[in-house]
C-alpha cells in the first residue's frame, strides 16, 4: 500500500491493547491506510491516566489521533478522517450502497451493545468462558444477524464484512475478540467470520503486542 509523503509522521495515542478496545479500532484503521505513525500507549486505570490522557485529548478518552496541528479524537471519526487522507485503502467500501450499509453497521456498533460491553469487556490475553445472560444474548444474536447479513450480500469479494477489511472489520474486530474471550458458542458464518478476523496480519500483531504488556486490570 502506497503511504503518501507527509512533514511528519501522525501520531495515534492508545490505551493498554488488551483492554481498549476503541484504540483497537482506531490503530486498525490507521495500519489499514500505510501511512507511517508514532504510536503512544497510556496505561488504563492508574492514578495518572486521567492527566496523561488529558494531555493529548480534549475528551480525556483514547484513542487520539494528532496530525501535525490537527488533533481527532473519538475512533469513528479518526476512521473517517484517515479515509479521506488514504482514499486507496479502502476503509470504505467503493459501492454506494456497500458504503451506506458499512456505515450503518459501524455506527450501530459505536453506539449500543450496552449489555455485551458491560459484561464481556475486551481483555486479549484471557481465556474465561461465560454462559451470556438475556441482554448479552440478544446484543450477540443482533451483531451475527448483522455480519450474517452483510456477508450475505456484500462479501463475495474476500473474508470480511465487505469482502476487504474495511472500518466495519475495525469496529467489529474488539467483538470478535471478546467472542474468542469468553467462548461464546457462534453459528458457523460467525465463527468464520471470527476467525477470519483473528487471523488478520494488523490483528495479530495486536494481540501478540497484548500479550507482551506487563500492565493488568483486575475487572476491566
Amino acid at each position: 500500500m502506497h503511504a503518501t509523503a507527509r512533514e511528519t509522521a501522525m501520531r495515534l495515542v492508545i490505551g493498554n491493547k488488551n483492554y481498549s478496545s476503541w484504540s483497537l479500532r482506531a490503530w486498525l484503521a490507521l495500519v489499514q491506510t500505510g501511512l507511517p505513525f508514532d504510536e503512544v500507549v497510556i496505561p488504563l486505570d492508574r492514578a495518572d491516566t486521567a492527566a496523561a490522557i488529558r494531555a493529548y485529548s480534549p475528551a480525556g478518552k483514547v484513542p487520539v489521533l494528532l496530525d501535525g496541528g490537527l488533533t481527532v479524537w473519538d475512533s469513528l471519526a479518526i476512521g473517517e478522517y484517515l479515509a479521506e487522507q488514504a482514499p486507496a485503502a479502502g476503509l470504505w467500501p467503493a459501492d454506494p450502497e456497500a458504503r451506506a450499509v458499512a456505515r450503518a453497521v459501524a455506527a450501530e456498533m459505536h453506539s449500543g451493545f450496552a449489555a455485551l460491553r458491560r459484561e464481556m469487556p475486551m481483555d486479549v490475553r484471557t481465556r474465561a468462558p461465560k454462559t451470556p445472560d438475556a441482554a448479552v444474548r440478544a446484543d450477540i444474536d443482533r451483531i451475527v444477524a448483522i455480519w450474517d447479513d452483510c456477508r450475505a450480500r456484500f462479501g463475495a469479494g474476500g473474508p470480511f464484512l465487505f469482502g476487504p477489511f474495511t472500518l466495519a472489520d475495525a469496529a467489529y474486530a474488539p467483538v470478535a475478540s471478546r467472542f474468542v474471550t469468553y467462548e461464546v458458542a457462534l453459528p458457523a458464518t460467525a465463527r468464520a467470520y471470527v476467525d477470519a478476523v483473528m487471523a488478520h496480519p494488523p490483528m495479530r500483531d495486536w494481540v501478540a503486542a497484548a500479550a507482551e504488556e506487563p500492565w493488568v486490570i483486575d475487572d476491566p
